[in-house]
């Protein structure tokens, strides 16, 4: 919000909002095909992408992107300015999830039903949540509101007030954590097993048991792999000090294609939406803005850990 102002901030994140919710409605109507009430299941997002779109909709995409430039302004406001459209794309990234939570719903009344009314009401709660914090540290700190607002604050001694937000944020991340690692999770042990399918230490699975009764079970392979990942994951993300840059990059490289592209075409094939329309060109209207805000976000970000770089220390924080 410091970046972009009370107008702009709020518009953005405002913006960004009803964007995935409204490609997260077209998605959910994508879960089954080729009809979104009695068609097939897609039990992952690449499923359906490869089965709406074929090996044409994922290799179309790099065409869409080659040959696109935007000129920026070498302007410091201007990057940071760019750099927060990113963090907040990166915010309203939930799409890749999208079909894990829906794949829990019953049939009956229609999963896409469910799902919409689920995601309009999740996604008023996050927007309701960032636009509290965003307005509260601005009003608070103005232009010199602190990337992480929790520091912010001035107290030279610790405060109890402070621990708790700190503590609910530990708790909030660790449940996020373990959601939107899951499509990661599962295309590396899908690949496993059906490249080394008589492995038991990959495909075994060891009951655990308290008192007879059976609760669980247990894989080596995903133990150990998914243990390997976090600490791997948590090691580079405390050697690079640049948070806000690097959400920026992930939030601008992942928001256009999984959020808005494959989602609009999927749309598109799936309702055969003659091209060349007026709801054809909407459509693809929505998608080139987005992405040219995504490129610009990248930018900004790359702008910003380049800067960042000449002061660089391993495992510090950025001041």
């Amino acid at each position: 919000m410091s970046q972009l102002g009370w107008i702009a901030g709020a518009g953005i994140l405002l913006l960004f909002s009803a964007v995935s919710l409204y490609t997260a409605n077209l998605l959910a109507d994508c879960y089954r095909s080729p009809d979104p009430v009695t068609g097939k299941r897609n039990y992952s997002y690449m499923e359906a992408v490869k089965v709406t779109l074929g090996r044409e909709g994922k290799t179309s995409i790099f065409a869409r992107v080659h040959g696109h430039g935007v000129g920026l302004s070498a302007e410091d406001k201007v990057w940071r300015m760019f750099t927060a459209a990113g963090d907040i794309a990166f915010a309203c990234m939930y799409a890749p999830v999208l079909f894990d939570i829906q794949d829990t719903l019953k049939s009956s009344p229609p999963e896409s039903k469910v799902m919409k009314r689920a995601s309009a009401m999740g996604v008023s709660v996050m927007t309701t949540f960032f636009v509290m914090c965003g307005c509260f540290g601005y009003a608070a700190f103005g232009d010199h509101a602190p990337e992480n607002l929790l520091a912010g604050f001035g107290f030279h001694q610790t405060s109890w007030v402070i621990d708790l937000a700190n503590f609910f944020i530990v708790v909030h991340l660790l449940c996020a954590y373990q959601l939107f690692t899951q499509p990661v999770f599962r295309v590396v042990e899908t690949w496993a097993r059906r490249r080394w399918p008589g492995s038991g230490f990959i495909t075994s699975e060891y009951p655990i048991s308290i008192y007879s009764k059976r609760l669980t079970t247990l894989n080596i392979f995903r133990l150990t792999w998914r243990t390997l990942f976090v600490v791997m994951v948590t090691m580079v993300a405390l050697a690079l000090p640049f948070f806000t840059d690097m959400i920026a990059l992930m939030g601008s490289i992942g928001y256009w294609p999984i959020v808005v592209y494959f989602p609009v075409e999927m749309h598109i094939a799936q309702n055969k939406i003659p091209k060349r329309t007026a709801r054809w060109a909407g459509l693809q209207l929505l998608s080139l803005l987005n992405l040219l805000i995504s490129l610009a976000a990248a930018s900004g970000a790359i702008q910003g850990l380049h800067k960042n770089l000449h002061t660089y220390k391993p495992f510090e924080s950025k001041d």
